[in-house]
């Protein structure tokens, strides 16, 4: 049996330890805006619910370990007391990743990771048209957990209308656990899925990935490519010159990129959308 006293290790170690051992965790997809309208998104996993009545919802962006800085979130949270808390299914789990990049502020990570803003009801901030659940919440109340890199802000959350797809829902009206489909983090770059066990989401790069916008038209507006294949590929640092040139929209060649996107192998993925034959 390994004994550890928090004090003894670096932040980084005991993070990934907490992170490790309390798995999986439910992904509150957060939305947010600050004063001047700009929207922000971002999964956290530190997430929970926690009373329904009221219906209380708790998340909680960390600062960053390194520079100790705060995230766009917690920033907008604090501008505008309101979010836009969306479920993440598996078939955005990818999409959602690519968002989780720390790109500038100001930069609207639904476009980024390609996905639709819908209008609240009740709160400034949009919801997520593809999560299978969205609540609308009003913030109550921020508690700052201390003021170092790693230190955690309580985000606590009232839902005041909440949005869900009929289609999980089973024959008597209650969310069906298999078609909601939901993803949990875990350790590391892995998750689990609620109905086929644990899978690996690789990290979004350290540099900017080029984002869902940046792709080609011929993959963005693709028939074939899901959003989680578009998040695969727009999680690159650049365009690949070949697809500068010419990208293939051949409905079997994007089959064929698709089938390679689930092994996890991005870089033939490109090489086959820009081949001509």
């Amino acid at each position: 049996m390994l004994h550890i006293d928090p004090k003894n290790i670096s932040t980084p170690e005991l993070h990934g330890y907490l992170l490790g051992a309390v798995s999986p965790r439910p992904i509150c997809f957060a939305s947010t805006v600050d004063v001047e309208g700009n929207v922000n998104l971002a999964p956290y996993s530190f997430f929970n619910v926690f009373s329904a009545n009221p219906p209380v919802m708790i998340f909680s962006p960390a600062r960053r370990v390194r520079g100790n800085t705060t995230k766009h979130t917690l920033e907008n949270i604090l501008e505008i007391k309101e979010v836009a808390i969306n479920i993440v299914s598996y078939s955005m789990v990818q999409q959602m990743s690519l968002a989780s990049t720390e790109y500038a502020k100001g930069v609207n990570e639904f476009v980024k990771a390609g996905f639709t803003e819908v209008a609240s009801e009740k709160i400034k901030p949009p919801r997520v048209g593809e999560a299978p659940v969205q609540f609308e919440c009003v913030v109550k109340d921020v508690i700052a957990l201390g003021e170092e890199g790693g230190a955690g802000n309580l985000i606590i959350s009232e839902v005041v209308m909440l949005h869900i797809n009929e289609r999980i829902l089973d024959s008597d009206g209650k969310i069906d656990p298999a078609r909601i489909d939901t993803v949990a983090r875990m350790g590391g770059n892995w998750y689990s899925r609620a109905k086929a066990g644990m899978f690996e989401v690789e990290k979004p790069l350290r540099t900017l990935g080029i984002g869902v916008d940046a792709l080609p038209e011929a993959i963005r507006n693709s028939d074939i490519l899901t959003g989680n294949d578009l998040g695969m590929l727009a999680n690159i640092e650049a365009l690949p010159d070949a697809a500068k040139k010419f990208v293939n929209s051949n409905k079997d060649i994007h089959r064929k990129a698709r089938q390679i996107l689930e092994k996890g192998d991005v870089e033939r993925a490109w090489n086959i959308l820009t081949t001509e034959n």
